[in-house]
């Protein structure tokens, strides 16, 4: 009785080894794509806050302004608006609406500041925030 011998199985670990190996250079490549969306999206979170306290200091900048002269404030664009944070650029604007209770006559002026960051919508690094208050006189 002769017994027969499975035949070799050569090459059977390189096969599992490249397998494996293709998995982890995967599983590397996902995950440094996504620490790189994590790191961008950081960035933005943190230019996002800034553009934000920009365009605050931009409209605690246009109250006092507005409040010391509102006819002038929204009849022509107000001047030299601050620039308080560098990289980001800062327009403020006001509406005059006047309305008439009863005797009174009431003015509401409407300022809004809105800072961005160089380019447009849509780029990477754009970001933009708009914060607007209104007085009444």
């Amino acid at each position: 009785m002769t017994h027969l011998r499975p035949a070799p199985q050569d090459g059977f670990a390189a096969v599992a080894a490249v397998f494996l190996v293709l998995i982890l250079a995967a599983f590397g490549a996902f995950m440094l794509s996504f620490s790189n969306t994590q790191q961008l999206n950081s960035a933005q979170d943190l230019q996002g806050s800034r553009a934000y306290w920009a365009a605050r200091t931009g409209l605690e900048w246009a109250i006092p302004t507005a409040q010391a002269a509102p006819v002038a404030a929204c009849i022509t664009p107000m001047a030299s608006t601050p620039q308080p944070i560098p990289g980001f650029t800062i327009v403020v604007g006001c509406t005059r609406q006047t309305y008439t209770e009863g005797i009174a006559t009431v003015t509401i002026l409407r300022l809004t500041s809105t800072a961005s960051t160089a380019g447009s919508a849509g780029n990477v690094g754009f970001v933009e925030r708009s914060v607007s208050a209104s007085l009444e006189l």
